[in-house]
């Protein structure tokens, strides 16, 4: 009786622990932060911000050509979900110098645009079509500018449709500028993208 009870007293703690393996729910692997950033990406996207900023008060004197939208693309072809750093430290730095009015607003959305088509283009496209279409988004991007920046003139002044439409269409000679610029600038986008590699 003695031994019986001295195993039971053994096995009885083993039972439990047991069990509570059994319970017990595996640690869910946490994803890794996409936008952590390293000391030297840190550096290298304020230097890129700044670099934005910079070129654009540069070109100033050359209305709707700069080299933004080359910027744009080639960060977010390197650095992908953390080119929003330098996007938006720009867009910040652009209203936070010229005042942050109803033009700046757009500027929240806009060149966002630009991010997320090159954030859709697909990574196995073949070497020598990469420039091409990397210059056609950005030429695209262009054209539509004042198209992506109607919807908040008619916000903030009150155009209907039709009102809209026509701020677009007089707007289209500075697209058709800022689109073949560009296309033109795009032609450097490669080239970033290889320093910056």
């Amino acid at each position: 009786a003695n031994i019986g009870h001295s195993t039971k007293t053994v096995n009885m703690p083993q039972r439990v622990l047991l069990r509570l393996k059994l319970l017990q729910v595996p640690p869910i692997p946490l994803r890794r932060n996409k936008l952590k950033l390293t000391l030297k990406e840190t550096a290298v996207l304020a230097i890129l911000s700044a670099l934005m900023f910079t070129s654009k008060v540069i070109m100033e004197f050359l209305p709707n050509i700069h080299l933004l939208g080359t910027l744009i693309v080639a960060i977010t072809v390197v650095f992908r979900a953390k080119a929003l750093f330098p996007i938006y430290t720009y867009v910040f730095i652009n209203g936070l110098v010229a005042g942050f009015a109803t033009w700046w607003v757009p500027y929240l959305y806009i060149w966002t645009v630009l991010w997320g088509a090159t954030m859709l283009l697909p990574h196995n496209m073949p070497t020598k079509i990469k420039p091409i279409v990397y210059m056609a988004v950005c030429s695209l991007h262009g054209f539509l500018f004042g198209t992506l920046y109607a919807p908040m003139q008619a916000l903030f002044f009150g155009l209907d449709f039709k009102g809209t439409i026509a701020w677009i269409i007089a707007g289209l000679p500075f697209d058709l500028v800022h689109g073949v610029s560009n296309l033109l600038c795009g032609l450097l986008i490669c080239p970033i993208i290889l320093i910056l590699k």
